[in-house]
């Protein structure tokens, strides 16, 4: 832990709980994904499932974007994390009994993993919205950056060990995910924090699209969000590793498994060095250049017959992209008052699956159409040819400063 928490947020014992929490959360989903891949597949054969599995988590964070910012604004977020976590928990716990028992099923899988997605739904914006009451201000991009470092650490770790484990056992793999899933929600519930004044008034339109009428308003904030909507729409290459691993780089699947991993090794080690040495100053061009560079290494990478060369090409596009996560979050919840975080957030997070989804969905119709290489050549044009429109378009942005310049202050709506 120690490596990813400089001094100064080890002696925020609220924070250190809730990394501790995030780090959990992280490799019981990851290895719980890899678990229920593998079985699925195992089940049926059919690769279409497993298509499946991604869209039955997708679908509850399109629709309840809404509402879960909602919840998040309006109620204690410690308790909507920790209920989130407790439902996890428990369709651990289902996979847990149905593996044991010899009764899983092809439909049991979907509808277990529906219910993930539903608290993950609540969860992500929620944790967003919560992290800023953890820390002092000064702090904020230190603290985004140690917990983007506990969730890229999971992501890496999470499926060897999901793998691993299920070579013993797949019910070993559920049954320590369930309780990961619970640890985490004891650790989130504990938390001290002061205590906000939750507004409770009814539900209307106006307020559920409250987060969308503010981002509308505020130039840095949807500046953010465009920037990095459009440039990983346009960018994102993962779906397309197999065929570069393949046919381009001629590797074998342990190829395919270092460049999977190597956007997650950039990604963790530039956000373990922002927790270091967070961008103090010229934040926007900072965000600007780390998209810019994404594009870039999104070029190399397309351009690139040999395997070293894409592998670092990777590893620096997963670090930019962290750069531009890290910076983009700590504006957007510095220029968010705290009744709204949970909307705006909820509204970011839905752009951010968004934008991942569509993405590879993007690559594959290219790639189809016109062939692997030269649709990500385009996406790492469009990349760059984003992040000139965006300098133009949300000039507010781009002179950005510091972190803490315009911290909204607190509003009721």
């Amino acid at each position: 832990m120690s490596a990813a928490l400089p001094a100064s947020l080890l002696r925020e014992r609220p924070f250190v709980q809730f990394w501790a929490a995030r780090f959990s959360t992280t490799i019981a989903l990851h290895m719980q994904a890899v678990a229920v891949g593998w079985q699925m597949y195992e089940l049926t054969g059919n690769p279409l499932d497993l298509g499946l599995v991604g869209l039955v988590q997708f679908v509850p964070a399109f629709l309840l974007v809404l509402v879960a910012g909602h919840f998040a604004d309006r109620h204690d977020r410690r308790r909507i994390i920790s209920a989130a976590q407790a439902v996890a928990g428990l369709a651990s716990a289902l996979l847990t009994i149905g593996t044991s028992g010899g009764f899983l099923t092809r439909e049991w899988i979907l509808a277990t993993v529906f219910v993930v997605g539903v608290a993950r739904a609540f969860e992500a914006p929620t944790i967003a919205a919560l992290l800023p009451a953890l820390v002092p201000a000064a702090l904020l991009p230190r603290a985004v950056a140690a917990s983007s470092a506990a969730g890229q650490t999971g992501m890496i770790i999470g499926p060897a060990i999901g793998g691993l484990l299920y070579v013993v056992s797949p019910v070993l793999v559920y049954g320590l995910c369930c309780s990961l899933f619970l640890i985490a929600g004891i650790l989130v519930f504990a938390l001290r924090v002061v205590p906000r004044q939750a507004q409770r008034e009814p539900v209307t339109l106006e307020r559920l699209f409250a987060g969308i009428a503010f981002i509308r308003t505020n130039p840095i904030v949807l500046g953010a969000i465009m920037l990095d909507l459009f440039a990983v729409l346009l960018g994102g290459a993962t779906a397309l590793l197999p065929i570069f691993a393949r046919d381009i780089l001629e590797t074998g699947p342990w190829g395919l498994g270092v460049l999977r991993a190597a956007p997650g090794i950039g990604a963790l080690i530039v956000s373990v060095l922002l927790t270091q040495f967070p961008p103090k100053q010229r934040v926007g061009r900072v965000i600007f250049a780390a998209v810019a560079s994404f594009g870039a290494a999104t070029l190399v990478f397309a351009l690139s017959n040999a395997f070293v060369l894409s592998t670092i090409a990777l590893v620096v596009l997963g670090g930019a992209d962290m750069i531009s996560v890290v910076a983009r979050q700590t504006l957007i919840q510095l220029h968010t008052p705290d009744a709204m975080r949970g909307r705006v957030s909820a509204v970011n997070s839905m752009f951010v699956v968004a934008s991942n989804q569509l993405g590879d969905f993007r690559a594959g119709l290219m790639a189809a159409l016109i062939g692997a290489v030269p649709a990500v050549l385009i996406g790492g044009i469009g990349t760059l040819v984003v992040v000139l429109a965006c300098w133009r378009a949300f000039p507010a942005l781009a002179r950005v400063d510091r972190f803490e310049t315009g911290v909204a202050k607190a509003v009721s709506r």
